[in-house]
């Protein structure tokens, strides 16, 4: 199995290794220091679970690698749109793309069924953008549960969580899907293949569509936000709303925001990947996090006044570190 991990950065370069460790050929594709701490020392996992080196290939430059069986995409969503010089050399007419990211995905209406079926969300797919470098019909949809830093170059602190979920956008039990699942198991990770991974993306996004946000914001932990009762009450409003806008597309994400914040609160100290980001300089991927539920819920008829006030400020924060 051939694998680019195109964004090889915290959870990029540990799925890497994973799938390195376990006889995959691997190419990583990173930039800067870390680029080149990963080329001298290889991708240095430092891991309750057992410390470990593996030396993949990295690279700044697809060219190198050429077309592969599956593109694990590392890159935060707000980078899909401009990122087809990098991934065009890695593509030939079978390659799987897995998207590991937060929020609603491009492709979420593709193969959805129902009255939404194809239908473009514009707050993660402007003007198709993204649709015409990452074709749907070559998403898998990868939810991670995994906690992962870069704690330096070519270093990654794997905090806690092992699991991947994917899944088809057509809710197929595909051979691609299988045969990466098992190579992730390889690894000694979890990775299991759903049914239909929508359910597990509203699941996911209970957290991130609230930690991840009030987090930048107020500059907090996980445990900090959730140890504060003011704000604990906000995200449990966040939470409640979010959960009404997926039902509305019928979707039962089967968890209750009393489990899923003890569940955060677990995670202890741990800065978001927003956070991280806002700290970094970097831009803050919240438009497929907030933007994209707040359009979802307008064309559902959902009210979710909580989520529109935290993206209205959240947002300004965005364009004023954009700028």
């Amino acid at each position: 199995m051939k694998v680019a991990v195109l964004g090889a950065g915290a959870i990029g370069a540990y799925v890497g290794a994973a799938l390195h460790r376990a006889g995959a050929d691997v190419h990583l594709i990173a930039r800067g220091p870390h680029l080149a701490a990963m080329r001298r020392n290889g991708v240095q996992v430092l891991s309750p679970r057992g410390d470990f080196t593996a030396h993949a290939h990295a690279t700044d430059d697809p060219q190198e690698i050429g077309p592969v069986d599956y593109v694990f995409l590392g890159l935060k969503a707000n980078s899909y749109a401009a990122c087809g010089p990098l991934i065009e050399p890695l593509l030939n007419d079978t390659t799987a793309v897995i998207a590991a990211q937060n929020g609603i995905p491009w492709w979420y209406f593709h193969h959805h069924g129902g009255p939404h079926d194809g239908q473009r969300i514009e707050s993660v797919d402007p003007g198709g953008a993204v649709s015409a470098v990452l074709a749907p019909g070559r998403a898998v949809g990868c939810v991670v549960y995994a906690a992962t830093e870069l704690e330096g170059p070519g270093v990654v602190r794997h905090l806690e969580g092992t699991r991947f979920s994917i899944g088809e956008p057509d809710r197929s039990a595909s051979e691609r899907c299988q045969a990466f699942s098992e190579a992730m198991q390889a690894g000694g990770l979890k990775c299991p293949v759903e049914k239909d991974l929508r359910n597990d993306i509203w699941l996911k996004l209970l957290g991130n569509i609230s930690f991840n946000p009030i987090s930048a914001l107020a500059r907090a932990t996980m445990r900090q936000m959730c140890h504060h009762g003011g704000t604990r009450q906000v995200i449990e409003t966040m939470m409640r709303e979010t959960l009404d806008v997926a039902e509305a597309l019928g979707c039962d994400i089967g968890i209750s925001i009393e489990r899923r914040l003890a569940g955060a609160e677990r995670v202890g100290d741990h800065r978001t990947s927003t956070l991280q980001d806002l700290e970094a300089g970097k831009p803050l991927e919240l438009d497929v996090l907030l933007a994209a539920v707040v359009e979802l819920a307008d064309i559902t008829g959902v009210e979710v006044p909580t989520l529109r006030t935290v993206h209205a400020i959240s947002d300004l924060l965005a364009h004023r570190t954009a700028a």
